[in-house]
């Protein structure tokens, strides 16, 4: 049996990361999984970059990260850029005999663009598993972990389960996922209610 950590759009948040660390620390996991965008909305990167470093977290590449790249990569001694310049795009492993890709929107490598299962009150909806069983037809691998959507689910999509663990600094939450049995626990942070579909534009103040 295999417990792995899930967190993904930490968006430059470290206190929701630390939180879930220490919920993964007391859950014994083996691993943790980050599934991309580190940088991003909030300012404190250097701290969240030195907590997943710290924890050893196998971290993916998100589009914040790629963004922050494209103007930091000459800065020296700049640590998250250079944390950034060494992540892949894409994690492929077999744990506990159960096939594990990782990408932050959707296979093989795409930081944008993604999964999102649920409609804007947080309720799965048919049609997109059905879109999406299609699309994932030729993906072989057991279990689908991704980010970027700031959706939080766990759903079977054809042959694979797909998980998002949400962003931990907006949708309030990390996840647990249990290996070989393929189950999934989520977990709150910030004292805060999972909102398990956070959309950017019902956060911004609209002008005009």
């Amino acid at each position: 049996m295999a417990l792995i950590g899930l967190i993904s759009d930490v968006h430059a948040t470290p206190e929701p990361v630390a939180e879930a660390l220490s919920i993964f620390e007391q859950a014994g996991v083996d691993q943790v999984f980050c599934a991309g965008d580190i940088a991003g909305y909030r300012d404190q990167l250097e701290e969240t970059v030195a907590l997943l470093i710290e924890s050893g977290c196998r971290t993916i590449i998100g589009n914040h990260d790629l963004g922050y790249l494209e103007k930091h990569a000459n800065d020296i001694d700049n640590r998250a850029a250079e944390f950034f310049k060494q992540l892949p795009s894409s994690i492929d492993t077999s744990i506990a005999g159960i096939r594990v890709y990782m990408v932050h929107a959707h296979p093989p490598d795409d930081c944008r663009g993604g999964i999102k299962l649920l409609d804007k009150q947080g309720e799965v909806q048919p049609e997109r598993i059905a879109l999406w069983t299609e699309h994932l037809q030729t993906f072989d691998r057991d279990v689908l972990i991704v980010g970027h959507t700031h959706q939080v689910f766990a759903e079977q999509v054809g042959n694979t389960l797909v998980v998002n663990p949400g962003s931990s600094a907006f949708n309030h939450s990390c996840a647990i996922l249990r290996l070989p049995e393929m189950t999934v626990q989520v977990y709150p942070l910030s004292g805060k209610a999972i909102q398990k579909n956070w959309i950017w534009s019902d956060h911004v103040i609209k002008k005009g």
